[in-house]
């Protein structure tokens, strides 16, 4: 029995191939382009019928395939130094169904930012969330010298040693759901650099006016973590960083500020930390996106 993460990536899989949305189409394309494919196959039968290509990708092994796929796709990369890998989850709006007692289907995707390449991805459990499938993905990943980018559901000790075994840095975003952590980092930094009088300084100071608006981003970098004890046990952690975002909409005289913390093994200069962040969200405007839009992936209503 294969699993619902198995199937909708096969379906969605079809749509590469000359926009072909079913079993139907592909056998449409293979007659109509059977004169050019017969200049590189052995086709004594002709095109195989529409059921056939689908008895085939039922015989498929999708683990097995996907080994052989991802193989392949790592011989073709090139090194991209300190390549940043952003992982993230995204659901597929309609692969749920009342009827079978199922919720829609959540794939968790590592996203190599600057190759543009999908590294790897692992379906949630249902009864569970992303934090059970990240051990599974990064077992998978080739991740040597990489700055692996996580949002808050991430930030976990064990996930941060995990990477590290790989070879690679982490940049973990971290937010209030760790409590004693966060607020050690908010007040270590409102001491040190927000408060009136305080003496730390951004190392990083950019500006940015694409878009319609005006946002400023400060870098500020704290390596002193270990005067912070709920921080202690977080493996090889150098880096405490805080990065503060003044944005304001052209023309409507806002200005609105974020302060965001990150937690990191890095001891790259803070502007590589500071691209990292950023580009971390290209996983979401390159990959999920493209996802929605292109291929339609919420559209899809295959649900068993």
């Amino acid at each position: 029995m294969r699993s619902s993460a198995d199937r909708h990536s096969r379906h969605r899989g079809e749509r590469v191939i000359a926009c072909a949305e079913s079993w139907e189409d592909i056998e449409l394309y293979g007659r109509s382009k059977q004169a050019w494919l017969k200049t590189f196959l052995a086709l004594p039968n002709g095109i195989p019928s529409h059921d056939t290509f689908r008895r085939v990708f039922m015989l498929i092994d999708p683990d097995a395939f996907e080994g052989c796929f991802a193989r392949w796709a790592h011989s073709l990369t090139s090194k991209v130094e300190r390549e940043v890998v952003a992982i993230d989850g995204k659901t597929v709006r309609r692969s749920g169904s009342h009827r079978h007692d199922h919720g829609p289907l959540h794939l968790v995707s590592a996203w190599a930012s600057d190759q543009g390449l999908v590294l790897g991805q692992r379906e949630v459990d249902g009864k569970s969330n992303e934090i059970t499938a990240l051990p599974e993905l990064l077992d998978t990943l080739h991740l040597d010298g990489a700055i692996v980018t996580l949002e808050a559901i991430g930030c976990q000790k064990d996930i941060a040693a995990r990477i590290r075994a790989k070879s690679a840095d982490y940049l973990l975003a971290l937010k209030a759901n760790h409590g004693r952590a966060f607020e050690a980092a908010r007040e270590h930094f409102e001491r040190t650099c927000f408060s009136r009088g305080a003496s730390g300084r951004p190392a990083c100071d950019a500006f940015d006016d694409s878009h319609g608006r005006l946002v400023r981003r400060r870098v500020f970098v704290s390596p002193g973590v270990g005067e912070l004890e709920p921080l202690h046990e977080w493996p090889d952690l150098r880096t405490l960083l805080a990065l503060e975002t003044i944005r304001s909409v052209n023309g409507t005289g806002k200005t609105e500020t974020e302060i965001r913390y990150f937690l990191t093994s890095c001891n790259d200069d803070p502007a590589v930390l500071a691209r990292a962040i950023r580009r971390h969200w290209s996983i979401e405007n390159a990959l999920h996106w493209v996802l929605d839009v292109t291929f339609r992936e919420d559209d899809s209503r295959v649900r068993h």
